[in-house]
């Protein structure tokens, strides 16, 4: 039987981090769903359709990513109702600092009273990728700062399209 794994996130925008974590989890699961969550108490700056294409663009146009390993999809029920729909029985987590431990921690937690039969792993960035962050390559691309280090050139021209 084949593991199948999900990384939920927000991907607004995916970056060279998320990139990081998904190569990870790929190396664990057999199959892996990236699923960008549609949350509409949040204010995104890409729609969960714009965060999809650019996810695809980024994995499957300029990194060639295994389309028959990866789906992209986007999601607005619990990362638990998720895994219950797709077989998954993984859901991978970034970690960049231990800043974010303590919320991931929390939140594997309450996942596992969700559903006991779902494992969390969490993943490290690569130290070179740990200090990559949405936020701050939004900022950056905002200002009109270099961000090609940190993201695909398919959501470097995302970024350039939307602060024109």
């Amino acid at each position: 039987m084949s593991k199948i794994g999900i990384y939920p996130g927000t991907f607004d925008p995916i970056t060279k981090g998320h990139i990081d974590v998904i190569k990870r989890s790929l190396k664990i699961a057999d199959k892996l769903i990236v699923a960008v969550s549609n949350d509409f108490s949040k204010d995104y700056l890409f729609s969960a359709e714009e965060r999809v294409d650019i996810l695809k663009k980024s994995l499957f146009s300029d990194l060639k990513f295994n389309k028959s390993k990866l789906k992209i999809l986007s999601f607005n029920t619990l990362t638990t109702s998720l895994c219950l729909k797709y077989k998954a029985s993984i859901i991978f987590r970034g970690l960049r600092a231990a800043s974010d431990f303590e919320y991931e921690f929390q939140l594997a937690g309450m996942n596992r009273q969700l559903n006991n039969t779902i494992e969390t792993i969490f993943l490290m960035s690569d130290p070179d990728k740990q200090v990559i962050s949405s936020k701050f390559v939004k900022e950056i691309a905002k200002l009109n700062g270099k961000i090609d280090d940190f993201v695909t050139k398919s959501t470097k021209k995302a970024l350039r399209e939307k602060y024109d």
